[in-house]
């Protein structure tokens, strides 16, 4: 009769639960990551979350793929990560527009909840900006002279439904002015049109700024909560009267549901730390927008505040994103 060894079997026993046990406290991150970015090239959520992926990859020790997935106003890219293994390696960054104005415009393939906030890249303001040889020179001119001339000036934005768009029916709303909307197909095509004389205005999200350095262009006020640090004198739209006015929206990075909170936190202090980078800082002002560092729980209120916001205004102007 074959005799078993009891202390070969349990040793035996015990080598085989070592095994998935050390792989399942393997330190994070073991393995390249993946960033899906839910808007294309050039724009200011690549350009934050490239700025983001070079000093995060180096305080990883892993190597970051940066892969562009635009399309239905940043749904198709946000999809892929909420329906994305929850184990840390596949990080989304996304607009801020795509999280607190896009769920109230149209269905999305995805629950709200399928996502959770890790931390915000920056936050992104809108300029109110005007042809050159619009006659006024200074928010409160402009004021008037829209309300001198009711539905006789044009504005433009990168189309229905953007922070732009929204930003110029709060302000119609809250200053009691009218101005025909004209939507475009993204922020360039309105920078040009504004340049040569076919519309009159516009909430800029950075684009015309090296038009409004070289005089091409009027700055008239900034639609955020504080002056930007690029054009200190230029005033916000709350200082010129319309209290409380904020048209900003807040970039950052999401993880599907049921990410490790070990790892979410992690990612959370590595994120902050690269906003410190003077490179990835230096990126983003150049675009008007804030390095905005803070905790996970406190980047989502920042969501959920802007969502309420802006929801009001959507409802209040019946807006659409058709």
């Amino acid at each position: 009769m074959l005799k078993i060894n009891r202390r070969r079997v349990l040793a035996a026993a015990g080598v085989s639960l070592t095994v998935p046990v050390s792989a399942q406290t393997a330190p994070f991150p073991s393995r390249p990551l993946r960033m899906i970015i839910n808007f294309p090239p050039g724009g200011s959520p690549d350009i934050i979350g490239r700025s983001v992926a070079v000093p995060l990859s180096q305080y990883l020790g892993q190597q970051i793929t940066v892969e562009n997935r635009s399309g239905a106003s940043g749904t198709i890219g946000a999809d892929a990560v909420a329906k994305s293994a929850p184990d840390g390696y596949n990080l989304l960054l996304s607009s801020g527009s795509a999280m607190s104005i896009v769920p109230h415009l149209q269905r999305l393939p995805y629950d709200l909840k399928d996502l959770i906030p890790v931390a915000p890249g920056a936050r992104l303001e809108v300029f109110l900006v005007a042809r050159s040889d619009l006659p006024v020179n200074n928010i409160q001119e402009f004021l008037r002279y829209m309300r001198a001339n009711p539905g006789k000036l044009s504005y433009a934005s990168p189309g229905n439904g953007s922070s732009p768009h929204i930003a110029g029916e709060m302000m119609k709303s809250q200053a009691n002015v009218f101005a025909v909307h004209i939507p475009y197909r993204g922020s360039a095509s309105v920078v040009q049109d504004m340049l040569a004389g076919r519309i009159d205005f516009a909430f800029d999200p950075g684009t015309a700024f090296p038009h409004v350095r070289s005089g091409k262009l009027k700055l008239l006020a900034v639609g955020a909560a504080a002056r930007s640090r690029l054009f200190p004198d230029t005033p916000t739209l709350a200082e010129s009267g319309l209290t409380g006015f904020d048209a900003g929206t807040t970039h950052g990075f999401w993880y599907p549901a049921g990410t490790p909170a070990a790892i979410v936190e992690r990612m959370n202090r590595e994120i902050n730390r690269a906003m410190g980078e003077k490179a990835v800082m230096d990126a983003i002002r150049n675009i008007g927008a804030e390095p905005t560092p803070m905790s996970p729980q406190q980047f989502g209120q920042v969501i959920d505040a802007d969502s309420r916001r802006y929801v009001s205004i959507i409802r209040e102007r019946r807006i659409t994103a058709e």
